[in-house]
């Protein structure tokens, strides 16, 4: 089981990623939304913001009136983030859930 340290660095991790290709990630996921990030093994929740194809404002805790809230294990989230794990097959496997409105699901496939 990941800590929840690992998993606050697979978040920021993700974030930088997503910053270092901030053109290509506007493109495909041009949205501003609340994230929540729940750590079901853990306990533990995060929550951020998506803005033009960006991660930012990571901050403990859960946000109960985000957006968009993916659930999953901690040592999912980590394999996910370090493509490990390949996400459209943990969504299918039901490893990964994924909360969110038709339309930000349509634009959340863009980056699968």
């Amino acid at each position: 089981m990941a800590t929840v340290q690992e998993c606050r660095e697979a978040l920021d991790d993700l974030a930088k990623r997503l910053a270092a290709n901030a053109a290509d990630a506007r493109k495909r996921l041009n949205l501003d939304r609340t994230l929540a990030c729940r750590i079901t093994d853990l306990g533990v929740a995060f929550h951020a913001r998506l803005v033009g194809g960006q991660l930012v404002d990571i901050q403990d805790g859960d946000d109960k009136s985000a957006k968009i809230a993916l659930t999953t294990t901690s040592d999912d989230l980590v394999a996910l983030v370090r493509g490990d794990l390949d996400f459209a097959r943990a969504l299918g496997a039901r490893r990964v859930s994924i909360s969110a409105s038709p339309f930000d699901l349509l634009k959340l496939r863009k980056l699968l």
